[in-house]
């Protein structure tokens, strides 16, 4: 019942991290777009601005540009009319822009991008507290489980034992300890006798032992 609680829970974990993930690059492309849109747009509207003084200055010479400084706006009719065409398109930027549904607005976008940063931090504060509780010979009992294990799946007391030059009752003490400090490692019992000793492959694909080994000494 237990192994099945813990294999459930760490699948949960996994599914929101799997989540989190898609979102984030989801936002990212999305923050990318509208970039690319207001940059494409404002090159538009400079552009529309040049033609405008350059088509003031070819009608009117520097002298009179002097004397009557607003002619870039309205001194002719191709000046008005440019003038105007980049005024509407200014208002059909502003436009586009404010009927954009509130989950692709950019700063909701953002919002949610620091929500799935807050809740991955908050993940790792959360593994590194679990961590931070054993001991460093329950560290090296854990660390050759999870190292044994990606190797073969079949590993008992006598293996780890082997593995860390500890006896047999030292490795069952330290499992045991691991365990009540809510560290995932799974006990199967075989043929009623054997037990063999495995981390949850979700853990795994949570976090790697490298990553376990950093937290712990923050």
């Amino acid at each position: 019942m237990d192994k099945e609680l813990i294999k459930q829970a760490f699948r949960k974990v996994k599914e929101n991290i799997t989540t989190l993930q898609a979102e984030i690059n989801q936002i990212s492309q999305e923050i990318k777009e509208i970039k690319r849109t207001l940059s494409v747009e404002d090159n538009q509207t400079n552009r529309r601005i040049n033609q405008t003084q350059n088509q003031t200055l070819q009608t009117d010479n520097y002298s009179e540009a002097l004397k009557q400084p607003n002619l870039s706006v309205s001194t002719g009719n191709d000046g008005v009319q440019t003038d105007r065409q980049t005024i509407r398109q200014t208002d059909r930027h502003i436009e586009k822009f404010a009927l954009i549904p509130k989950e692709q607005d950019p700063l909701t976008q953002i919002e949610k991008v620091t929500e799935v940063i807050n809740s991955l931090d908050s993940l790792k504060r959360d593994l590194r507290k679990q961590f931070k509780k054993l001991t460093s010979q329950e560290m090296l009992v854990f660390s050759a489980i999870y190292h044994l294990t990606d190797r073969a799946p079949d590993v008992d007391y006598p293996t780890i034992a082997a593995k860390t030059n500890l006896s047999e009752s030292s490795i069952r003490d330290y499992v045991q300890k691991i365990i009540k400090k809510g560290v995932p490692v799974v006990k199967t019992k075989e043929n009623n006798k054997r037990i063999t000793l495995s981390i949850p492959n979700d853990f795994k694909t949570m976090a790697s032992l490298q990553t376990l080994v950093s937290l712990r000494s923050l």
